[in-house]
């Protein structure tokens, strides 16, 4: 099963990082969060992707053509420039880079990549989140439900913490999770074939009326994941991202290196 990221966007609420870089290429621990996602999927033996294309899209390209060398040892004769390579790169991955336009929409594009796609089920996720979902139980869900897509439901930490005082001081600080259902997108999606056949061009955005047609007719299952779920929206999710893999709390990291 082939797996899409969307990695398209412009990224505009983390202008920091993204003036130069398309947000999956904004790094963590110094590896792209791109890199991050797809360990996620080849941790449970998805090794095929398909990366849809847009906002500086030639960043992500150089980066897979390069990927083998700068995973590698080189020794290069100066003179003549001989160049021989010691592998070190051991991610079996497939990566097709594809171009989906500019200002493409979600759902667009993934409707343009039907060709790579062909009549298979195939997954999806953002370029921009990572989590502990164990994907082999998600696929299992999803063949289990028999409908023509699975979104994978997530509760966020909540974007502001809890702070208590004693007079003008503070005496706990905590980022405290949501209560209650407020579960969200999530992304991590599992779909059918049948998904292309309602996504109109590329003005279509995925979670609009696509994913709203496939609810009313009872065609969208919830996947509920419990455990670690984190977007990098912002220069503050980055940070937050960046210390938990500094000090050894990535619960995401679950492969080996």
């Amino acid at each position: 099963m082939k797996v899409v990221i969307l990695c398209g966007g412009m990224g505009t609420r983390l202008a920091e990082e993204t003036s130069v870089l398309p947000k999956p290429m904004v790094e963590i621990g110094g590896k792209p969060i791109l890199w991050h996602i797809m360990n996620i999927y080849s941790h449970y033996g998805y090794n095929e992707f398909v990366i849809a294309l847009g906002y500086k899209g030639d960043k992500i390209k150089e980066y897979f053509l390069n990927y083998r060398n700068l995973e590698s040892d080189l020794t290069i004769e100066l003179k003549t420039g001989n160049t021989t390579i010691t592998p070190k790169c051991n991610r079996d991955w497939i990566v097709h880079l594809v171009d989906t336009g500019l200002h493409t929409l979600t759902g667009g594009r993934i409707k343009r990549l039907a060709p790579i796609l062909k009549d298979e089920s195939f997954m999806v996720t953002y370029g921009d989140g990572v989590a502990n979902v164990n994907i082999n139980d998600l696929v299992a869900f999803h063949k289990g439900m028999g409908k023509i897509a699975t979104v994978t439901a997530v509760k966020p930490t909540a974007r502001f913490g809890g702070i208590k005082f004693n007079n003008d001081l503070v005496t706990d600080f905590e980022e405290k999770p949501q209560s209650g259902e407020g579960m969200i997108n999530g992304g991590f999606f599992v779909f059918e074939p049948e998904i292309l056949n309602i996504i109109e061009d590329d003005k279509t955005i995925l979670e609009r009326t696509p994913i709203n047609n496939l609810v009313i007719n009872h065609q969208l299952a919830a996947f509920r994941h419990e455990g670690f779920w984190q977007c990098m929206d912002t220069i503050r999710e980055k940070q937050l991202l960046q210390s938990l893999w500094d000090n050894n709390e990535a619960q995401w990291k679950i492969w080996s290196d």
